[in-house]
């Protein structure tokens, strides 16, 4: 179980904790150390799939424990982002920035939670369905934007419109995440439909 892959993955859920303090700390240099340990993180998503395949080291508990890490780190990291911000104004000021926040981030939570439920039917009818292309997209895409809006406040100060980018970097990762489950979905509606009676008879 304690292979190298596994410990990568390991290690990415104990740094969630470590990078929600840091995010919640005040000062410029906290809000850069959560930044920086929200790319380790998010880098050792793909340094664990890269070291399973060099080593030839995938094991069944390195596939289940992959994507929970994933979802954790994900999940957290919005919960925080949203937590900046109140919504109980939408107004043109800090609550509209908060909804803009808000919105992707039920989105993607929602996707996410819906998939692990298809996977987890999918599974008990004996069906896999393998990671698509896109789906690598949107999980880069999505890491790239929360890691922008992360930084987004600070970099702000020095790129003009560096915020902005980072909030349509978010619209567009949830666009793909909607996209992607939709793919999700239809695989698992296919195989909730009744099979034709000359199937069922064979």
């Amino acid at each position: 179980m304690l292979r190298l892959p596994n410990i990568i993955t390991i290690l990415r859920i104990a740094l969630v904790p470590v990078f929600a303090v840091a995010f919640v700390l005040p000062g410029d240099m906290a809000r850069l150390t959560a930044f920086a340990i929200f790319c380790v993180a998010g880098l050792s998503d793909a340094l664990d799939g890269f070291a399973a395949r060099k080593l030839n080291a995938g094991s069944d508990f390195g596939r289940m424990l992959d994507p929970i890490a994933d979802k954790i780190l994900v999940g957290v990291a919005l919960m925080m982002l949203v937590a900046e911000g109140s919504v109980d104004q939408f107004n043109l000021g800090q609550g509209l920035s908060s909804l803009l926040k808000l919105v992707p981030a039920l989105v993607i939570l929602s996707r996410e939670i819906l998939v692990s439920g298809l996977r987890e039917f999918l599974a008990g009818a004996d069906v896999s369905v393998p990671v698509s292309f896109f789906a690598k997209i949107k999980t880069a895409v999505q890491m790239f934007a929360i890691g922008a809006m992360i930084l987004g406040p600070l970099a702000e100060r020095v790129v003009p419109g560096a915020l902005a980018f980072a909030y349509v970097a978010l619209w567009v990762a949830t666009a793909l995440t909607v996209g992607t489950g939709f793919v999700y979905l239809r695989a698992g509606l296919a195989h909730t439909r009744p099979r034709p009676q000359s199937e069922t008879s064979a």
